[in-house]
């Protein structure tokens, strides 16, 4: 992510960091208020599909955002012996 660009936090979906004494391949858990986490993902969906991103803020707290991460154009996409 950009450091200019702004944080949107995933609404109604939340990430908690693992409990305590939860064994070591539970790397945390997702709750989700089902109405509002529908209505954010259908407007932050594209193609279909909304991608998320589990961080952890520099103050320890966990949280779940939109990630906009997209590929680079590749210029030409035709197959080289087609050039």
């Amino acid at each position: 992510m950009a450091e200019n660009e702004e944080i949107k936090f995933a609404d109604g979906i939340i990430f908690k960091e693992p409990r305590q004494g939860a064994p070591d391949f539970v790397k945390g858990s997702l709750s989700f208020k089902v109405d509002e986490a529908i209505e954010w993902l259908k407007a932050n969906a594209e193609n279909g599909w909304c991608n998320v991103d589990l961080k952890v803020s520099k103050g320890g707290k966990a949280y779940a955002s939109l990630n906009t991460w997209k590929p680079e154009p590749q210029g030409n996409n035709s197959a080289p012996w087609e050039n």
